[in-house]
């Protein structure tokens, strides 16, 4: 019965919609506490110590951001960190959505079977997944033997950044999927079908009608590939090499085999702005272009 009346609350007269009373916000947040009790303890308070250790570790001050941000090997791997996530959001881009489209587009059987190969990829371990790779990739394996067998037998995959891509995409394409079929499913098929008995061909009913009401879907599953891509070690420790390396595993090296806690976390706070501040870009980017196509709308209607 609480359920219900809480439910119904907001419907009754004189009951302001989205108001509470005070004894129903504190059950709210006492609801909370479990999730914020633990993203205190496994996400903030972690941050906040390494945080701490970047100005006071070995001594305090600016020395460790000095060093990172003075350091030219060190620039270029944080560059070569954004640059490999961005192309493995881009691959998983190409290959996600022609995917989910055809999940939107198939029956309920088949719409089920690809659901699933999907969602295979959850239920296997990560490090299953890029062993794999490792076999698939290595220098006498079935993938290296047939690009051999056509010409290409110069092309290594292991050790390299292109394998690195490749496994990575593999493994974050299922973040990109799922959010764009959400959108998708709920897009009206009958607004291409409408373009299309007004004239307009299929690949512009598709560029003027069917990506603009996926973008939401596009923008939600690229920024989770692009941000899970920045802080993946495993991967790219096993199908990359030394001379390939991320920012992830730089800071396992100075962590790990030099003990430079203070290194290791002006590094992560370094990254850590560079993720904000491109987030911040890219929202004000999405902002405006809402904003543009709500004024597009009301141009057209009045």
């Amino acid at each position: 019965m609480a359920v219900i009346d809480a439910l119904t609350q907001s419907t009754r007269p004189g009951v302001g919609a989205g108001r509470a009373a005070p004894s129903e916000r504190w059950g709210r947040l006492a609801l909370l506490a479990p999730s914020i009790i633990l993203l205190i303890g496994v996400f903030v308070v972690p941050l906040a110590i390494m945080l701490v250790r970047t100005f006071t570790d070995p001594h305090p001050g600016l020395e460790n951001l000095t060093w990172y941000l003075g350091d030219a090997t060190q620039r270029r791997v944080l560059v070569r960190t954004f640059t490999t996530a961005a192309k493995v959001t881009a691959v998983c881009l190409l290959l996600g959505y022609p995917y989910a489209y055809a999940m939107v587009a198939a029956g309920p059987k088949l719409r089920a079977v690809l659901t699933l190969l999907v969602l295979v990829p959850f239920w296997t371990s990560l490090m299953v997944r890029t062993f794999a790779w490792v076999i698939l990739l290595q220098d006498n394996g079935p993938i290296q033997r047939a690009l051999a067998g056509i010409g290409l037998d110069n092309l290594h995959l292991i050790r390299s950044n292109v394998g690195v891509i490749i496994g990575m995409s593999q493994i974050l394409l299922p973040f990109l999927v799922m959010p764009l079929y959400a959108v998708m499913s709920t897009i009206d098929r009958r607004l291409v079908l409408a373009s299309s008995s007004l004239g307009a061909r299929p690949i512009t009913s598709f560029f003027r009608v069917w990506l603009p009401l996926s973008l939401p879907g596009i923008g939600a599953g690229s920024l989770m590939v692009f941000i899970s891509s920045l802080g993946f070690y495993v991967t790219p420790a096993l199908l990359g090499s030394p001379s390939d390396a991320l920012v992830s595993q730089q800071i396992y090296t100075q962590v790990s085999g030099l003990l430079q806690w203070g290194r290791a976390g002006a590094m992560g706070l370094v990254l850590l702005v560079a993720t904000f501040a491109i987030l911040a870009v890219l929202m004000l980017s999405i902002r405006r272009a809402a904003r543009r196509q709500t004024r597009q709308a009301e141009d057209a209607t009045s």
